[in-house]
């Protein structure tokens, strides 16, 4: 599987192979739509809480007695039925947490590789040094690419903080180490940019992510 090439500026290069590992064509829908819904899931915070009937404050004495006076019987202004009672199976906070097996973020994380190289929408790097954070050279590579306007996900070799600082300012862009991209992250972009060198770093290409 062959992909194209740009430099650190944006000029196009030579076409050049991807390596058999992770790129071997395997794509398995059902395990990207585990681990993406196992991501948004553990995404939520479990906080939303109402108060049931014993948590509601009053209530404690009868309103009226139970005969004779015309109204229906009540013995709590708790309460669902009356206004500012308590709320009936309303949510309370809990997790949402799933945890995914490890084999199964690998397999994901090359199904979203596999996909986004099959369609075109990955292409290699070369290693991208920068003295300081400069805004301006992350951009002028993406008006290079000409593909500016999209959601890019640019894979670095190892942690590199000059390249993080100068994009965080692009909307659209997040910069990850290769490695700890998740599906979610690789399904989440229009454009994965690989540094070249990141392949020669060791080498599971699975992201933990949220999952």
């Amino acid at each position: 599987m062959k992909v194209a090439t740009y430099s650190s500026d944006g000029a196009a290069g030579a076409e050049r192979a991807l390596p058999e590992t992770p790129f071997d064509g395997t794509v398995n829908e059902d395990v990207l739509h585990q681990v993406v819904t196992a991501v948004l899931a553990n995404r939520r915070q479990g906080t939303a809480s109402t108060k049931t009937r014993s948590t509601v404050r009053g209530g404690s004495r009868k309103p009226w007695r139970q005969k004779g006076t015309g109204r229906a019987r009540a013995g709590s202004i708790r309460s669902a039925l009356w206004r500012g009672g308590s709320v009936v199976f309303g949510p309370q906070p809990r997790s949402y947490r799933v945890r995914v097996p490890r084999r199964i973020r690998q397999l994901a994380i090359r199904s979203a590789l596999n996909t986004r190289a099959m369609n075109g929408d990955l292409a290699l790097l070369e290693p991208l040094d920068f003295d300081s954070p400069k805004t301006r050279r992350v951009a002028a590579l993406l008006a290079g690419i000409g593909r500016g306007s999209e959601n890019v996900l640019l894979l670095t070799a190892g942690h590199k903080p000059d390249v993080h600082l100068s994009a965080r300012n692009l909307p659209g862009v997040r910069v990850l180490p290769w490695g700890e991209a998740s599906a979610y992250d690789v399904l989440w972009s229009d454009l994965v940019l690989v540094e070249s060198s990141a392949f020669d770093t060791a080498g599971d290409a699975a992201g933990d992510g949220d999952a």
